[in-house]
């Protein structure tokens, strides 16, 4: 086996470890018609499992047709995302400085749409990053949100 063929086996088990995060479509939008299933943009809620109290609400292409159908396809790599405070802030624990906290694959095996949580100490904020990675070239194109603390509130850090 060669150097890139491994690295791509290797890529490839890694994405499968990952942990998968829960999310729930909150809404999509048809944006190219097809007849065996139409190309849309999805929204989709995701509850950090460490902060109760936020969700991050990320919106993101997802292709259509007979792969997009049989999750065979590979999805566009932008994203955008927006976190907010939907209740009662709750620590379930120590938060790392950064942890990679949700993950979705956005193909087969090749390509996973990440969001990364950043404690911003200096500010007591929770800074909420996304991107897409790929197992040979990931993408520069990223969305970036942030949850300020309410007052009185200090983020408990690793």
């Amino acid at each position: 086996m060669n150097s890139t063929s491994l690295r791509i086996a290797l890529a490839a088990v890694g994405v499968l470890l990952l942990p998968s995060a829960h999310s729930e479509e909150v809404a999509s939008v048809n944006t190219n018609f097809r007849i065996t299933g139409s190309d849309r943009v999805v929204v989709e809620a995701y509850d950090d499992p460490v902060v109760q109290g936020v969700t991050c609400y990320v919106s993101r292409a997802r292709t259509g047709g007979v792969k997009g159908t049989l999750g065979l396809a590979e999805d566009p790599t932008e994203a955008s995302i927006a976190c907010r405070q939907v209740g009662p802030l709750h620590f379930t624990g120590p938060v790392k400085q950064k942890d990679d906290v949700f993950s979705v694959s956005m193909s087969l095996i090749f390509k996973s749409l990440h969001v990364v949580r950043v404690v911003d100490t200096k500010r007591n904020a929770l800074v909420y990053l996304t991107y897409s990675d790929r197992v040979v070239s990931g993408s520069a194109k990223n969305s970036v949100s942030a949850v300020p603390m309410p007052n009185g509130t200090t983020i408990p850090v690793k």
